[in-house]
C-alpha cells in the first residue's frame, strides 16, 4: 500500500536498489537479491564467515590453490590478462598470481568500491609490477570494461572463486558464463569454484555458524535498507533461517518474521505475518559431470577438475 511521504533523493544506483527491493517486496513469496549483502559492512562480515570453523570453502579452496597452483598455472598459460568477478579481499587471487607466469593486468570487479578499492591497494603492494586496475561494477550484468584489455595480442582469463557462481539459478548461471565467455573471447579461460553436493549436515552449518556471523551477514540486507533507502525494518524482528532444498541441490537463505508487523519503505508499506519469509538467497551445489553439462551449455569445455580428498569443493579450469 503506497502512502504519501516525501521520498528521499537518491542517485542512480541507489534508485536501482530501491527498485529491485520494492518488486522484491512486492512478490507472493517476498525476496532481496543477494548481492545486495556487500557494502563495506556486509563485505566484512563475509570476509569473516569465510574464517569461520563451519565454513569449510574459503579454506578448502585455498587449500586446492596452494596444491596445485603450478600445474593450475600451467594449464592456463603466461602473459594473460586475468579478470576477477566479484573479488572479495583478493586472499585466493595473490596465491594465484604468484603461481602465473608474468600476468600482464589484473582487473578485479566488484559492487562494493570501497572494499575493493582497499584489497587492490593491499595487493599492489604485495604484486608490485603488476598493473592492476580495479573496475566497480555488477558483474552480473553487461559491464563497459576497462579498453586495456582489448588489445589484439591479450588472451584474457576469468576467475570466479568461492562457488558464488551458486548464487545464480541454472538459466542464469548459463546466461552470466555465455557472458564471461563473449569477455575472455575465443581461446581465453575461466577459473571457477565450485561447491559439491555433500552430507545436508555439513551443508546447513557451515550457513548458519554457532557465533551468528552468518545470521548477521543475512540480516544486514535489511539493515542497508533501513540506512540507505530510509526503511524502517526492525532487525530484531527478523531470524535467520536456512535450508537445505535436496530437490533442487541448493542451500536457501531466509530471513523470517518472528511476528506480525508492518514495514515502510520510502512511500510503499509491506506487511508480514509471523513466521513469513523473505528470501534472500540460493547457493547450489553441483556434482563435477552436473557443472561441466552446464559450462557446455554456455560454450566453455572442460579442461581441468581438482577437488579435494573429502570431496568438499571443486575447482574447474574451462576454456573457451
Amino acid at each position: 500500500m503506497a502512502l504519501n511521504l516525501k521520498p528521499l533523493v537518491l542517485k542512480k544506483e541507489k534508485r536501482v536498489f530501491l527498485e529491485d527491493v520494492i518488486w522484491g517486496l512486492s512478490q507472493n513469496q517476498k525476496q532481496l537479491n543477494c548481492k545486495y549483502f556487500y557494502d563495506e559492512r556486509g563485505s566484512k562480515l563475509f570476509d569473516d564467515i569465510c574464517n569461520l570453523e563451519e565454513y569449510y570453502p574459503t579454506r578448502t579452496e585455498i587449500a586446492l590453490l596452494n596444491s596445485y597452483g603450478k600445474e593450475i598455472a600451467d594449464y592456463i598459460g603466461s602473459d594473460i590478462c586475468l579478470i576477477e568477478y566479484g573479488c572479495g579481499s583478493l586472499l585466493k587471487t595473490k596465491i594465484l598470481i604468484d603461481a602465473l607466469e608474468q600476468p600482464r593486468l589484473f582487473i578485479p570487479i566488484d559492487i562494493s568500491e570501497e572494499h575493493l578499492l582497499k584489497s587492490a591497494e593491499n595487493l599492489s603492494t604485495k604484486c608490485k609490477g603488476l598493473k592492476i586496475l580495479p573496475h566497480v561494477a555488477d558483474f552480473t550484468k553487461t559491464m563497459d570494461l576497462p579498453k586495456q584489455i582489448y588489445t589484439e595480442d591479450n588472451r584474457c582469463v576469468g576467475f570466479f572463486p568461492g562457488s558464488t557462481i551458486g548464487n545464480f539459478n541454472h538459466d542464469d548461471a548459463i546466461s552470466f558464463l555465455k557472458e564471461v565467455a563473449k569477455t575472455v573471447g575465443k581461446g581465453g579461460g575461466l577459473l571457477i569454484g565450485v561447491d559439491t553436493k555433500k552430507d545436508t549436515k555439513t551443508l546447513i552449518n557451515a550457513y548458519d555458524d554457532k557465533a551468528g556471523v552468518t545470521a548477521a551477514f543475512n540480516l544486514n540486507i535489511i539493515k542497508r535498507i533501513n540506512h540507505e533507502l530510509g526503511g524502517n525494518f526492525d532487525v530484531a524482528a527478523f531470524n535467520h533461517k536456512v535450508v537445505y532444498n535436496k530437490f533442487e541441490g541448493r542451500i536457501e537463505l531466509y530471513l523470517e518474521s518472528l511476528k506480525k508487523q508492518m514495514v515502510q519503505i520510502q512511500n510503499f508499506e509491506f506487511s508480514f505475518n509471523k513466521g513469513e519469509t523473505i528470501h534472500t538467497e540460493n547457493s547450489y551445489k553441483y556434482y563435477t559431470e552436473e557443472f561441466t553439462s552446464l559450462a557446455k551449455n554456455a560454450g566453455f569445455f572442460s579442461v581441468k577438475t581438482w577437488v579435494d580428498e573429502n570431496q568438499l569443493f571443486s575447482l574447474h579450469y574451462l576454456k573457451n
